[in-house]
């Protein structure tokens, strides 16, 4: 196996866009690189489990035919190049399909995830431009009051509006399925994300064409996808990591993807990873930890065919990656990225590099971090700041600011994330929380992180997050809110104990001073705990007792 400083030393941008890319940097589709450079292989492209138990498999001829009838329906309506067409669709063919056709158009596809509600689709539509939405019928009905030039929805019916009663399977079969991409430019856009809108209104992100290599670079180096592999991406397309990584980045690798329509649940997830062999799996820690959760519902089977696993959205607690270690002799690796930069940090499946549990690793080639100070000078190993993106030393790097032009987040050559991290001593980053997240508390910083992951190796606790409460006289005091499992009763003494475990585990200044025991915790839509609404929700409180007192 290459080590991964082989890989940076022999990482050459214009060698690597030629091994990838059918295309130029100057003559590109993302379509073409997808599905239409693969045609002639009879390979199954989609392999699609639906919400009543129906399963199909669809090559990339088909998904060829059909996207071709699609990208003829959006051309008779005079959308374009540029236009921007999104999909409010769950986990289904017809979502690809969507996908697909626009790419061939060369218009920018927007992904509407299905729990948005009517204010959060207007917003995005509105910020985008957005010129068409195809949906469905339930999903439709979030649309009644927006307004939209098109909408296609997929198995209409009578509830909706004359205005909205275009249906998708019917307009497809009117078309031919023949229609030469349109090629761009690798400055040209072709997806319009969204980030998570944690604080604020969510701010837009164009994503330029040049992404697709960087996303390819992620798939081989970091996730090690390889031809014989079952893959399964859980995370849900209507963000960044089911989008980059669970559609654009396999198929752009000729690779099958699999797309469940269910609602998530352990039982459904370990369904399929045995039906289908899944060898090689994505998600998010959220997701692992509820494996962890029930994990004595994975047999012995599994650790047959499962070979790599991959975590991206927050640390992955140590209890998780020791069980898939000793339980399941599979490794399962942090991933580091974000909305804005796609993956860029990674213990990689593919490279051999010192690995240390709790770090998010290292650079994906094409790629340089550094850790910067308050100054933004780069610190030394053993020193925290903020993680950057070194620029002008990363040809992969794609972000051209917020809508397109907002540069707030750069300084000189460097893209600040806005995440604290540590320089650890073998050049990788530990992850301690987003800059606002850590706790300074008596003249300590605390990383919630660490005293999550120490809650979560207690057998009453499920899930859990960590904030500085304001304190007067500390300035912070750790609070923990927890969820525990369902056979578990919240009760004083049980706070007790697991205040006395973190202190015994952790440290005498980094325990909970508070626990407060909750049915669910705030995430954003892509599952992330949302630490922010909860230390609102303290710092209200506290300026209510001020104003009564």
């Amino acid at each position: 196996m290459k080590t991964l400083e082989q890989a940076h030393q022999e990482f050459n941008f214009n060698d690597f866009l030629q091994q990838q890319l059918v295309g130029t940097s100057h003559s590109v589709n993302a379509y073409v690189e997808c599905c239409e450079r693969y045609l002639g292989s009879h390979k199954t492209a989609l392999i699609w489990e639906g919400q009543n138990g129906e399963s199909e498999k669809w090559t990339f001829e088909q998904l060829a035919e059909a996207s071709g009838k699609l990208a003829n329906y959006f051309d008779s309506l005079g959308l374009k190049a540029g236009d921007c067409i999104a999909g409010l669709l769950p986990r289904t063919p017809e979502l690809l399909i969507t996908v697909l056709a626009t790419w061939r158009i060369g218009a920018i596809y927007q992904p509407l995830f299905t729990a948005f509600e009517s204010k959060a689709i207007e917003h995005r539509v509105n910020v985008a431009k957005t010129q068409l939405i195809v949906t469905n019928e339930e999903q439709g009905l979030k649309l009644k009051n927006i307004v939209l030039p098109n909408i296609i929805t997929v198995h209409h019916s009578n509830s909706l509006s004359e205005s909205e009663n275009t249906d998708f399977w019917i307009v497809l079969n009117q078309q031919i399925s023949s229609f030469t991409p349109v090629m761009r430019s690798f400055e040209d856009d072709f997806l319009m994300m969204f980030t998570s809108g944690t604080t604020g209104l969510a701010k837009s992100v164009p994503v330029p064409l040049k992404a697709v290599l960087a996303f390819k670079g992620y798939m081989t180096y970091a996730i090690d996808l390889c031809e014989q592999d079952s893959y399964w991406n859980l995370a849900d397309p209507g963000w960044a990591y089911g989008l980059y990584y669970g559609i654009t980045g396999p198929l752009s690798l000729g690779h099958s993807i699999i797309m469940d329509e269910r609602a998530f649940s352990v039982d459904n997830a370990i369904q399929l990873i045995k039906k289908y062999k899944v060898s090689n799996l994505a998600g998010s820690p959220t997701v692992f930890r509820m494996f962890f959760g029930f994990k004595e519902k994975f047999d012995a089977s599994i650790k047959k065919h499962l070979r790599v696993v991959s975590s991206a959205g927050e640390p992955l607690t140590p209890e998780v990656i020791h069980w898939f270690k000793n339980d399941l002799n599979v490794n399962i690796y942090d991933h580091y990225g974000q909305t804005e930069l796609g993956m860029v940090v990674a213990n990689h499946h593919a490279l051999e590099h010192n690995k240390k549990v709790g770090s998010a690793g290292y650079a994906i080639p094409g790629h340089r971090f550094a850790v910067l100070n308050s100054l933004h000078q780069e610190v030394e190993k053993g020193e925290m700041g903020t993680l950057a993106i070194d620029c002008s030393q990363s040809p992969l790097t794609w972000f051209k600011g917020y809508d397109g032009h907002n540069l707030k987040s750069f300084v000189g050559h460097y893209y600040l994330t806005g995440d604290t991290v540590k320089l650890n001593e073998f050049g990788g980053v530990d992850f301690v929380g987003r800059a606002d997240d850590v706790i300074t508390t008596s003249g300590y910083r605390v990383g919630p992180f660490d005293v999550e992951s120490t809650l979560l190796e207690c057998e009453e606790v499920l899930e859990s997050a960590v904030i500085g409460k304001p304190d007067p006289e500390r300035t912070e005091v750790v609070k923990a809110f927890v969820v525990l499992k369902s056979q578990f009763l919240a009760s004083e003494a049980l706070s007790q104990k697991l205040q006395g475990y973190v202190r015994s585990r952790l440290s005498k200044h980094a325990y909970p001073k508070e626990i407060e025991f909750v049915e669910t915790l705030p995430k954003t839509s892509s599952g992330k705990i949302q630490r922010n609404l909860l230390k609102q929700q303290e710092i209200a409180k506290l300026e209510t007792t001020q104003k009564v007192g």
